[in-house]
């Protein structure tokens, strides 16, 4: 297990700061050390306080961990002075810890300051030379290199800049401007862009925390700082994505959220495979269309069909019975995607759908069960849907849903040139969509 140290402040709210650091270095499966630097007084809404640590406690903390442990990384977050910057500086030349990663933490969302102006110009006299890398966000980088940021291009120039100053490698967090979110990293060699949708949210406490403290575990597994660092991005979105609306405030980023949609994915998996495995031990054949069938589940934060799980190849028919090609996986299918995302869009517990054959006398059997059934005509299609790669079930299951009090049990269309007439069988999970496929034969 790597061992890693974060030199930070403390934040009383749990979501920034040596808290946001341990909770990341923790979930990413390594061991989590701290040296305090100041207590701060801060909820969701703002910084009310900050205490910083004597200097010589905060030599004892370093001093008594580094006699003891031999570590792996250090990553700083808010080192508030020059006089700390200086202490931490003497205290990382004297040591072998072989990963630096240097976060200049200077205000807080909120718009707190977190470094004085004299530990500004200390941060990149005492420790660039020593970083491994660099990670500022906008703000920080303009600050650093004296630049204007308002495109990518000027972040490039920015991080050239900063390069210039002594770091080795930088990379500047896009989170500031508008688009897509754009990290740029600088090695003095080439630049490389690191890019991820941007998500609406104002919930962004601790990002920039967990995003470096992220890429100095991942340095700590692979050399290869590109590497590393699409890892964070990555680790980083997906905590984004799935933030946590704490307070009254800009809400915490959710580390969690990473491993909770990695263990909903698998769990998903076991899911299908149980109902597909089911769906086999009968004569299904039958409801089995031209172009085959697929079942598809949903994690309950899908946003897209890589969130979707469903089989590659579909479910075939051969005979009275079905086959599957291979065992289902994230984005099997974007045409039950399509379906299943949709209706998650009018209620989110139905997350799981299969579609099968149309026939009238199925259909009967279907209204011989009670159940909701609703139909969409593809002939009433827009052309600019018609022509639309994927557009036309959204279009039509979402025609349907925008009408109805709850999620039909099936929807079906009669197709049109060159479609084949279709039933989508709707449900909380897939089994069960297959127990109501069942009930058909």
């Amino acid at each position: 297990m790597k061992k890693i140290l974060t030199v930070a402040g403390s934040d009383s709210s749990g979501g920034a700061g040596i808290q946001a650091d341990l909770k990341t270095i923790t979930l990413l499966g390594e061991y989590g050390l701290s040296v305090v630097t100041a207590l701060t007084a801060q909820n969701t809404q703002g910084v009310f306080g900050i205490h910083p640590a004597p200097l010589d406690f905060i030599s004892a903390q370093w001093d008594a961990l580094v006699s003891d442990i031999s570590l792996d990384a250090v990553k700083t977050g808010m080192l508030w002075d020059e006089k700390v910057i200086k202490l931490i500086s003497q205290k990382i030349k004297k040591s072998k810890i072989p990963i630096k990663v240097f976060d200049p933490v200077m205000v807080s969302k909120s718009g707190a300051i977190l470094l004085t102006d004299e530990g500004q110009s200390a941060f990149i006299k005492e420790l660039f030379p020593l970083a491994t890398i660099v990670t500022p966000n906008i703000p920080e980088a303009k600050i650093i290199s004296r630049r204007a940021i308002r495109t990518v291009q000027e972040m490039e120039k920015a991080a050239k800049k900063i390069l210039q100053m002594g770091a080795k490698t930088v990379v500047i967090k896009g989170g500031h401007l508008r688009g897509q979110a754009v990290d740029v990293f600088f090695d003095g060699k080439e630049f490389l862009h690191f890019s991820s949708p941007r998500i609406n949210t104002i919930h962004t406490h601790g990002t920039g925390c967990a995003f470096a403290t992220a890429v100095a575990v991942e340095l700590t597994r692979n050399p290869d700082i590109r590497v590393a660092i699409q890892k964070a991005k990555d680790f980083i979105t997906t905590s984004i994505t799935d933030f946590i609306s704490l307070g009254k405030g800009r809400g915490p980023v959710n580390p969690y959220a990473y491993f909770a949609r990695e263990g909903e994915m698998y769990r998903a998996i076991q899911a299908l495979q149980r109902a597909i495995k089911k769906f086999q031990s009968y004569p299904v054949g039958s409801l089995i269309p031209e172009v085959q069938s697929n079942l598809g589940y949903a994690i309950s934060s899908a946003k897209t069909a890589e969130d979707v799980i469903a089989f590659p190849g579909r479910i075939i028919r051969f005979k009275d019975r079905v086959h599957v090609f291979s065992s289902p996986e994230a984005g099997g299918s974007r045409h039950v995607a399509n379906i299943i995302l949709t209706a998650m869009h009018f209620d989110s517990d139905y997350r799981a759908a299969m579609n099968i054959r149309y026939s009238k006398e199925i259909i009967q059997k279907c209204r011989e069960q009670n159940w909701n059934i609703k139909k969409f005509d593809r002939r009433k299609e827009p052309d600019r849907i018609k022509f639309k790669e994927g557009a036309s079930l959204e279009w039509g299951i979402g025609s349907i849903l925008k009408k109805c009090a709850s999620i039909p049990d099936v929807i079906y269309d009669l197709g049109d040139v060159g479609k084949e007439p279709m039933i989508r069988i709707f449900g909380k999970n897939p089994e069960e969509v297959v127990n109501k496929a069942l009930c058909l034969l």
